[in-house]
């Protein structure tokens, strides 16, 4: 896969995820995504809200995400924050960064599932 392919597909991630999370939309940061494959690490600056791609060394990210290549590719096909979630808690996808900017991300993403969830069940009992 080309570079211009994969800053498509990270930008397409990012859209989708911002979509679904619209309070993180206007979240202003800089992070690094590692893309592992095998035998090559694929090291890019991603800037939000935006996205701004470049692939470089970030050194001024604040967040560093790091994902193996082949599940990258599966999070882009099933992008929603539960598989995301999923991944996250299995160790498949790491996350480094100061404390307090990981946990306002994953406060802001357990409450728009809660959100989601309690839509669907209103829905669901609605059409009932």
């Amino acid at each position: 896969m080309s570079t211009a392919d994969t800053k498509a597909l990270i930008t397409q991630v990012i859209t989708d995820f911002q979509r679904e999370v619209p309070a993180l939309a206007k979240l202003k940061l800089v992070f690094e995504l590692e893309l592992r494959g095998r035998g090559d690490i694929q090291l890019f600056r991603v800037e939000v809200p935006g996205p701004k791609i470049t692939r470089d060394i970030a050194s001024d990210a604040k967040v560093r995400l790091s994902v193996p290549r082949a599940e990258f590719n599966e999070l882009a096909k099933d992008n929603t924050i539960r598989h995301w979630r999923e991944q996250f808690t299995v160790g498949h996808v790491s996350a480094s960064g100061p404390p307090e900017i990981l946990k306002l991300i994953a406060n802001v993403v357990l409450k728009q599932e809660e959100r989601t969830r309690t839509r669907r069940l209103s829905a669901r009992n609605q059409a009932s």
